[in-house]
């Protein structure tokens, strides 16, 4: 297969992205890929360092209010189209899949226009800007969560999960927490506040971290590379924890979620994604500051399913961090039927089913 893929500006975008290359590389090595990303966004870096051919397109979002910024956008759009043509015609692809992200607005919406198989995926509850305008042209659409189907047109949308879940599942399973300086016979929890940390959530760690310190089970600590030297700063003040490690970042998360009792995260499609593949009990803390708080429907759908608890960040403090964190770690009858109920919602095949579907629409289907 010849697959053209386009997505980035954030890591949610370009990791499904990414499993789904994986796994047809692995079920076939002689597939060739295209990534097309944004020359501003993270895949200019990732996608060229994992030794795939990368080509960069210059693109912008809209403003939401009048802006003279517009019209640059809508410039840079249709210069991105035309680009796009060029490189579809010399690549020939089989089939286009896009996962979001401006970028993939101009690419997918150049191939189908020139009548080359598309599929996008959505990895959110809420469906994005991008995939919105793109439902009306592409030949399937995939979804991660049940809300996302009925904003796009009925016929289109397959259930697939998140691709990245079967990345997790398929994550070796020999990490050890001595790593962090912890026992892996011990109850642990991991607190992190996504790639980059939290704010917020490193604030209230900080405060509630005499009170971890006196409780038996292990806390890992993620406050993000940005954050750590402050976070650790003040950390300092209080003595070495035993029980307590602070990392700036955690690089093979799906390993590490094996070794986890519990989690507390945001609620970002990839994050949730991992969990559930797994089978983590969660305590969610959606990031309140994500297009139309798509992280809270996110999340409300694993607390529907008894697989989570959630924490809105207008409440969170160390009392009520503190508090849903003891729930689940002195309870381990409760972690089990959370892990239980986490692990029903995952999705270990997702890879596969998104690979079946770029199968599928392709002409020679």
């Amino acid at each position: 297969m010849r697959l053209m893929v386009s997505g980035g500006g954030t890591g949610g975008h370009i990791y499904p992205a990414l499993a789904v290359i994986n796994q047809l590389k692995k079920n076939d090595p002689n597939t060739e890929v295209m990534y097309v990303g944004s020359k501003r966004g993270i895949e200019s870096s990732i996608v060229p360092q994992l030794g795939l051919p990368f080509e960069a397109l210059e693109i912008q979002g809209f403003k939401r209010s009048l802006s003279l910024e517009n019209f640059k956008t809508l410039y840079l759009f249709l210069k991105s189209v035309r680009i796009a043509r060029k490189l579809i015609k010399k690549f020939q692809p089989d089939v286009v899949l896009g996962t979001g992200g401006y970028v993939s607005g101009a690419v997918l919406y150049a191939a189908a226009k020139m009548g080359v198989p598309t599929v996008i995926h959505e990895q959110n509850s809420v469906v994005g800007v991008t995939n919105k305008f793109l439902s009306r042209y592409v030949d399937k659409i995939a979804i991660n969560f049940e809300a996302a189907r009925r904003q796009f047109p009925a016929a289109k949308v397959v259930m697939t999960g998140n691709p990245r879940a079967q990345e997790a599942v398929n994550a070796p399973a020999d990490f050890s927490l001595s790593r962090f300086g912890l026992k892996d016979d011990v109850a642990t929890v991991m607190v992190v506040g996504g790639s980059q940390g939290a704010l917020r959530l490193n604030q209230v760690m900080v405060d509630a971290l005499p009170t971890f310190a006196q409780r038996d089970y292990q806390v890992v600590f993620v406050t993000g590379p940005k954050r750590f030297d402050a976070v650790s700063a003040e950390l300092k003040k209080m003595g070495t924890v035993a029980n307590v490690a602070v990392q700036p970042y955690v690089d093979n998360m799906p390993a590490v979620l094996r070794k986890l009792s519990a989690i507390v995260g945001r609620a970002g499609a990839t994050t949730l994604a991992e969990i559930t593949a797994i089978g983590v009990p969660s305590i969610l803390i959606p990031s309140p500051y994500v297009t139309a708080d798509h992280q809270t429907k996110n999340a409300q759908s694993l607390v529907d399913q008894g697989a989570a608890v959630m924490i809105r960040e207008a409440d969170l403090s160390a009392t009520t961090l503190v508090s849903a964190i003891d729930q689940l770690m002195l309870d381990s009858s409760q972690r089990d039927k959370m892990a239980q109920a986490s692990k029903k919602m995952g999705k270990p095949h997702a890879a596969d089913e998104m690979i079946t579907i770029l199968k599928s629409v392709t002409h020679d289907a």
